[in-house]
């Protein structure tokens, strides 16, 4: 099992369906890692000294290294591949979608409408991560070292229909995370107020 690699960036390339591929010089020896999309934009790079922590597939015909940029990512990597349904490029998509703290959060608090904006995740797949992965992630998290984020004062039902409202307005899912870690914490809303309070909360904050 490969760990991880620490070597030169040789080169970035992409191939069909937007898949994006690293090459890491190490020591001579060229390596092929996919990777993040969101992370082409190492071949700034190129020439300079990078770790990828990696996680290798190996399947009859085929073996591929896929590289991340940290430890947390490439273990949220396994874990959702670990989901039933959940392939290689479906996770690779949820972690390019949203930044790692937010999908973990997405998952632990079931968020559904923020994981269905990734291509690919409809609603029962959704609801498949988040019931497969919800307490697995809970404690994962604090060991990873992983900002948490409380809703006690909101409840699912609201929460829905902020994230819903939100994203109908045509916010990302990452303006929506961020939205809901601050009204969260808005020391005059609770769960007696209504959704549309939240929802113009929400709206003003962003």
């Amino acid at each position: 099992m490969i760990g991880y690699l620490n070597g030169t960036v040789a080169g970035i390339y992409k191939k069909t369906g937007n898949r994006v591929f690293l090459w890491l010089d190490v020591n001579g020896v060229g390596y092929e890692l996919q990777i993040l999309p969101r992370m082409q934009n190492l071949d700034a790079k190129i020439g300079e000294n990078l770790q990828v922590f990696t996680h290798l597939h190996i399947r009859d015909d085929l073996m591929v290294l896929y590289g991340f940029s940290s430890m947390a990512e490439r273990d949220l990597f396994r874990q959702l591949v670990s989901v039933s349904g959940i392939g290689m490029q479906l996770a690779i998509a949820l972690l390019d979608t949203l930044a790692l703290p937010d999908l973990v959060q997405a998952i632990v608090g079931g968020n559904t409408g923020i994981l269905t904006k990734t291509p690919g995740v409809g609603k029962k797949t959704a609801e498949r991560i988040t019931l497969e992965l919800k307490t697995k992630l809970s404690e994962w998290r604090k060991q990873a070292g992983l900002p948490t984020v409380s809703t006690s004062n909101l409840s699912a039902e609201i929460q829905e229909e902020v994230e819903i409202s939100l994203l109908a307005l045509g916010y990302t899912t990452s303006e929506v995370m961020q939205a809901l870690k601050a009204i969260t914490s808005h020391p005059n809303l609770s769960e007696n107020n209504s959704a549309e309070d939240w929802i113009k909360y929400a709206i003003s904050i962003l």
